[in-house]
């Protein structure tokens, strides 16, 4: 106990950047464990184990931080339960199709994908949830649509969509906890019966001039830059930026909040220098910091308050006040508190990429800027311009790479691959963005006030085609990203342990960590990948053969292949699996025979149509199979040697993923699981 005291007086000045992790501990413990039970067990654990605590020796540091880490620990659990029981919006039960008479509450238009996103209040009917989203083709749209507008139409609504495979992306948690219980398309024609008297808002107005001004892909780049809507990015492009390591410029945050403050900064910092009085007697600082953070705050409600652009904000509102009182705020501190501010708020935020990702990234920026060797060769010195340049590239080209590795785990975790040339991109791209598209852009706006920007609108645009041109180019290389199965969230976990451990810590000590970060990033690399995928509504079938990967309905939708693609680890083409030479196919069934990398030899047989199948033929072919996957109820005679995968089964178990060689089944349901989005499914299905 000596030893370990001994240890954390060295780190006395790290450890209340634990708070925030405790605090998320409990966050994630209410998302891991299934239902209300699980729940306040870990709650009475935690508080069991501040009162363990509290019976060490008074005075010692790890009391305290026992105590204190159980207490946040059971705080966060019950933090997010309670906004979850009081603020979130339960789905709706089954998929209707109704006719739908609904008050708008928000518009947002998608031009990439040619519709406009609706946000309604249903009138008048009770059986709905309080707010539904729906999709307007831009063909539909009918005049006068907007807030408070009121409108009526056909619309087939299902609930909220849950991962489609295990590991896929989870919708319906994050429509939960931003109040929207039901999606669907809206069918013409659309009637308006009360137009919107409501003027567009400034949000709206300046993403349609910005389009007005541009023409090509360059102009969804452009307004996501000024409004963090990124509706206008063709995703094609939006693909090349997340396969370059680029993706993190299109979301509206460290990097944009703190180019905007700076410039505003240095622009009042400038006129008022213009006067003697004001130079000699005005604290400059103090008011130019307060110009900059008022600039901040409304750039972050202009930009939609995502948790990046609010995490932002609130760390450089810290480090204005710092520097306003003569102090050096930019450290790790600062982050932790951020943190702390979010996870009060928005507690839901935690379980998302945009979170962890943008958190891991500051964290790893901040611990590598106050570590003394590298501090010590960043700091600016009298040498030559040539080594000086070459500094501040290799000060760049490190701050790129740790990044990188931080980023990997999570990446791996939630997207299933993690870039690997995203640093060197970032040398040409970050000083691009921050230094001559942004300015170029904020001028541009300002001259438009007396009709005089076209000029920086064209070079505007030729900075964000070469922004595109490199992303393309980086995207298109072999080694561009690194690809892996579903990581576990067990493993994820240890291996985010160890990060912070790592990250947290400036002793020697931190270094443990590695070893679980390089042992869970190993596991994920080194595992298996499924050798089939089935999407929930069992229509979508992926199988691994020693060619690639292949899809029952070849017609599938973009949508559906990358899921397919990404949960699978895979990143070539899905051919068609009635193309597969060990495959027999007809209109009704296809018969696939797969050999696993044991060298065993499974049959699988998948059903393609509605069409009603005579029994005796059914019947033979169900009982030569190892697995049969159909999208309907099958009946009890058909009896595969395995598994009778079906919509029955499906409702229970959501989408699944199966590995033959060691026989493992991963479903996207667990069972007993009762958080509040997922929707009740009947017992029986006809």
């Amino acid at each position: 106990m000596e030893a370990v005291e001994s240890w954390l007086e060295c780190e006395r000045e790290q450890i209340w950047l634990w708070a925030p992790v405790a605090l998320g501990g409990g966050i994630s413990g209410w998302f891991l464990l299934p239902h209300a039970m699980a729940w306040l067990a870990f709650c009475c654990v935690a508080l069991g184990l501040a009162c363990a605590g509290a019976m060490l020796p008074v005075g010692g540091r790890v009391r305290h931080m026992i105590v204190t880490g159980a207490i946040l620990l059971c705080l966060g659990c019950l933090l997010v339960w309670g906004k979850a029981a009081l603020l979130g919006q339960p789905p709706l039960a089954r998929a209707t199709f109704i006719q739908l008479t609904g008050d708008v509450i928000g518009v947002r238009p998608v031009p990439a994908q040619k519709m406009v996103r609706v946000m309604l209040r249903p009138v008048e009917a009770l059986a709905l949830p309080g707010v539904v989203r729906v999709n307007i083709a831009d063909a539909d749209l009918p005049a006068g649509l907007g807030e408070g507008a009121r409108i009526r139409f056909r619309v087939r609504l299902m609930p909220p969509a849950p991962p489609s495979v295990p590991g896929g992306y989870d919708f319906a948690a994050r429509a939960y906890f931003q109040g929207i219980g039901a999606t669907g398309k809206a069918l013409k024609p659309i009637d308006m019966l009360r137009p919107s008297t409501a003027g567009p808002s400034l949000r709206a107005r300046l993403f349609s001039h910005i389009m007005e001004r541009f023409d090509g892909p360059a102009e969804g780049i452009a307004a996501a830059l000024a409004t963090g809507d990124q509706g206008a990015i063709p995703e094609n492009d939006a693909e090349a930026m997340r396969r370059s390591g680029l993706a993190h410029l299109l979301s509206i945050s460290g990097l944009h909040v703190t180019a905007l403050i700076g410039a505003v900064i240095f622009l009042l910092m400038r006129l008022m220098a213009l006067s003697q009085r004001a130079a000699l007697d005005w604290p400059l600082m103090l008011i130019a910091a307060a110009g900059g953070a008022l600039a901040g705050i409304g750039y972050t409600l202009l930009t939609g308050a995502e948790v990046p652009t609010v995490r932002s904000c609130v760390a450089a509102l810290l480090v204005l006040g710092g520097l306003a009182m003569g102090r050096d705020a930019v450290t790790l501190r600062l982050v932790a508190t951020g943190a702390l501010v979010v996870l009060l708020l928005w507690p839901e935020a935690l379980a998302g990429p945009s979170f962890q990702m943008s958190f891991a990234a500051v964290t790893a920026l901040v611990a590598l800027a106050e570590h003394p060797r590298f501090r010590a060769f960043a700091a600016a010195r009298e040498e030559g311009a040539i080594r000086k340049g070459g500094r501040m590239l290799a000060v760049m080209l490190a701050t790129g790479v740790a990044v990188e590795l931080v980023l990997m785990p999570i990446a791996l975790f939630h997207f299933h691959k993690a870039g690997l040339l995203g640093a060197f991109a970032n040398l040409i791209a970050i000083p691009l963005t921050t230094f001559i598209v942004m300015p170029l852009e904020a001028l541009a706006l300002l001259l438009d006030i007396i009709g005089l920007g076209a000029p920086c609108w064209w070079l505007t645009a030729q900075a964000l085609n070469l922004l595109l041109g490199l992303a393309h180019g980086v995207a298109a290389s072999p080694m561009a990203t690194l690809l892996a199965p579903t990581m576990s969230v067990g493993v994820f976990s240890v291996t985010a342990a160890g990060l912070l451990w790592c990250l947290l810590w400036r002793t020697r000590v931190r270094w443990w960590g590695l070893a679980p970060v390089v042992t869970g990033v190993a596991l994920t690399l080194l595992a298996p990948p499924p050798d089939l995928l089935i999407t929930g509504d069992g229509r979508h079938v992926a199988v691994r053969t020693d060619r690639g990967m292949a899809i029952l309905r070849d017609r599938a939708g973009e949508y559906v292949r990358d899921v397919l693609s990404e949960s699978a680890g895979y990143d070539g083409e899905l051919t068609a699996i009635a193309d597969l030479p060990e495959a027999r196919c007809s209109t009704d069934l296809c018969a696939v025979r797969l050999k696993d990398r044991a060298g065993r030899n499974w049959r699988l047989l998948f059903t393609r149509s509605d069409v009603l199948i005579a029994r005796r033929d059914f019947a033979r072919d169900c009982a030569a199979a190892d697995i049969v996957v159909s999208d309907r109820g099958l009946p009890r005679w058909c009896r595969p040697r395995w598994m009778k995968i079906d919509r029955r089964l499906l409702s229970r178990t959501g989408g699944l993923s199966i590995t033959l060689e060691k026989g493992e089944v991963h479903t996207v349901f667990r069972p007993g699981d009762a958080h509040p989005w997922i929707a009740r499914r009947p017992s029986r299905i006809p």
